[in-house]
């Protein structure tokens, strides 16, 4: 009897132990990092949800940008921290492209991370400046092979998911293409408004104000869900092309061991902050479409777009 008691003594001492851990984490401010330049759609997406986030935890969530090395030094700078505050916010790049674009890959997307929490995907657009004739996907792609040489396509970085579904497109088609990779959205956009790049390859949230006020125009959306931000764009899958579908998520995860205590705080912290409406227009007027998830079915989810874009990404032939 005094054996049962001093086991289940233990046993709840165990469990309070555990929630004294995970309202104890985090113990100081928690850094937010981000594989890719300011201003682009995982940037948004940090920006937006780190306030409320910060709120919910108690402690200040900073947003960190660590561009470079096909978005893998951030993910490295996450692994290497150790110390239970840094996370990184998740996104198709570092997980399901980047792998595949070393002979040597610098980590592995399943076993060396956890995946917390699902925020949201975003469309990609194949986007032309308005002197390009071409509006439909069958004219761009007239367009493309009338050029008589490779045609330069643009997206936001080398390894980006604008470039690997340039690549698809490329293959698909039998197009005469030349990927150049720039740093970040901003100065790609620069260069097609000055008319020195026709045609790219870019996430929704980024081109959306340039589309808005007629300064570039979107050809068709990468997604199998019409964004309510784009009603008017046709998806590929519309426009015949479904093997062009890909999608941009955004999530959190975090190095493998982080502490399970710490792990189901912020993933119940980010489940409220995306309960509120208002979190949710506002990732929804920049492209986001968001779905709750549990941390499995994220983690799930990580592991089928790692396995469904190994075919496709290693087909490209980009490599760094």
């Amino acid at each position: 009897m005094i054996v049962r008691r001093l086991v289940v003594a233990a046993l709840v001492s165990l469990a309070a132990a555990g929630a004294a851990s995970a309202q104890q984490w985090p113990a100081r401010a928690v850094k937010l990092i981000v594989t890719f330049p300011p201003g682009g759609a995982s940037d948004v997406a940090a920006r937006i949800v780190s306030g409320p986030l910060s709120e919910k935890l108690g402690q200040t969530v900073i947003v960190d940008n660590k561009p470079g090395g096909g978005t893998t030094i951030g993910a490295n700078f996450v692994l290497a921290a150790k110390d239970d505050h840094t996370l990184m916010l998740s996104n198709s790049a570092p997980l399901s492209i980047a792998p595949y674009l070393f002979d040597k890959p610098p980590y592995d997307p399943i076993k060396d991370f956890a995946h917390v929490a699902y925020i949201g995907s975003v469309a990609n657009a194949f986007v032309v400046r308005p002197g390009v004739p071409a509006k439909t996907m069958p004219e761009l792609i007239a367009w493309i092979k009338g050029q008589g040489k490779a045609v330069p396509f643009g997206s936001g970085g080398q390894g980006s998911i604008g470039h690997i579904i340039g690549e698809m497109f490329k293959a698909e088609l039998g197009l005469s293409m030349e990927h150049i990779g720039y740093r970040g959205a901003a100065p790609m956009f620069q260069d097609m408004m000055a008319g020195q790049l026709d045609f790219a390859v870019v996430t929704l949230t980024e081109v959306l104000p340039l589309a808005k006020d007629g300064k570039l125009r979107m050809i068709a959306l990468t997604s199998t869900q019409k964004p309510a931000s784009a009603p008017d764009v046709p998806l590929v899958t519309e426009v015949g092309y479904p093997k062009l579908v890909a999608e941009n998520f955004v999530g959190i995860s975090v190095p493998a061991g982080f502490p399970a205590a710490a792990q189901a705080r912020l993933h119940k912290a980010m489940s409220e902050t995306l309960a509120d409406p208002a979190i949710v227009a506002k990732l929804g007027e920049l492209g986001f479409v968001t779905k709750p998830m549990t941390s499995a079915e994220f983690a799930a989810f990580v592991a089928a777009q790692v396995q469904s874009f190994a075919a496709p990404v290693k087909a490209s032939g980009a490599k760094l």
